[in-house]
Order: C-alpha cells, then sequence, then structure tokens
C-alpha cells in the first residue's frame, strides 16, 4: 500500500511540473495595443453593468465592437493574452498602463463633472435671483405656499 501511495505522489509531482511556457503566436499583439485593448474591454464591461439594454438596442456588441475598433479576431486575442499572462510581470506591466490610463481619464471626466455642476449651480441661482425680481411670481409662490 506505502508503495502505491509513494508512486501516485511521484506521478502527481511529475505531472504538475510540466507547465510549459505558450508558443509566441504569429500575430502576437503588441504590448502596447494589448493595454488599449484591454482598456477597452473594461471600460465596454464597466458600461454593460451600468446600462446593458442601452448597448443592445444601440445594436453594439461588446466583444464584437472591440474585435472590428482594434482589427484582431477572438482568437489572436486569447493567444496573445495567454502569452502574455504565463509571465505575470509582462502582464502586470500591460495591466499597470491599463491603470494608469484609466486614472488619468477619471481625473478628466471629474473635471468636466465638476464644472458641469457649477454651471448648473450658476444657472439655478440666476433663474432664483429672477423670480426674486418678479414681484407676481413671488406673491403667487407665497399665496400658494400658505
Amino acid at each position: 500500500m506505502r508503495v502505491l501511495v509513494f508512486i501516485m505522489y511521484i506521478i502527481l509531482f511529475v505531472g504538475c511540473n510540466s507547465v510549459n511556457r505558450p508558443k509566441k503566436p504569429d500575430n502576437l499583439i503588441s504590448k502596447d495595443k494589448m493595454s488599449e485593448i484591454i482598456y477597452d474591454v473594461y471600460i465596454m464591461n464597466s458600461a454593460k453593468g451600468i446600462n446593458k439594454t442601452l448597448l443592445e438596442n444601440n445594436g453594439i456588441l461588446p466583444q464584437e465592437f472591440i474585435y472590428k475598433k482594434h482589427s484582431i479576431d477572438s482568437l489572436q486575442f486569447a493567444n496573445s493574452n495567454d502569452y502574455y499572462a504565463f509571465d505575470t510581470e509582462v502582464y502586470e506591466g500591460i495591466i499597470n498602463k491599463v491603470k494608469e490610463k484609466i486614472e488619468s481619464e477619471k481625473v478628466k471626466y471629474e473635471a468636466i463633472n465638476e464644472e458641469e455642476l457649477k454651471a448648473e449651480k450658476e444657472l439655478r441661482e440666476a433663474r432664483a435671483k429672477e423670480l426674486n425680481k418678479s414681484p407676481k411670481v413671488l406673491k403667487e409662490f407665497k399665496e400658494v405656499k400658505q
């Protein structure tokens, strides 16, 4: 019985040690382009999570959109992703580029959002001033409020 257990451990150990690096695909996507594709995948997944029906109503299929935008196919992406993912340091570099781009876009859109909120606030204040200048509206408002 001990011999059988020992043989099983040897087979398991030898079987698990044969992890081979994927072959470099003939049509390997460059690291820069791969980071752009992964960025688009993240953005599209976020959009899908927020309002999937809007995408569907406009006839946008997220994966097909990304493949068409970058002139690739699913097999090319999968093979390139497997190749880069095997080397964690290289893949981490690709993902870090994606994170940097997301952060820079976040800062840009937060600034735009702040400007829009400021403009809306100024518009509300201007409308409030106009209402306060009009005695008829103010009188009607006070009567309705009572």
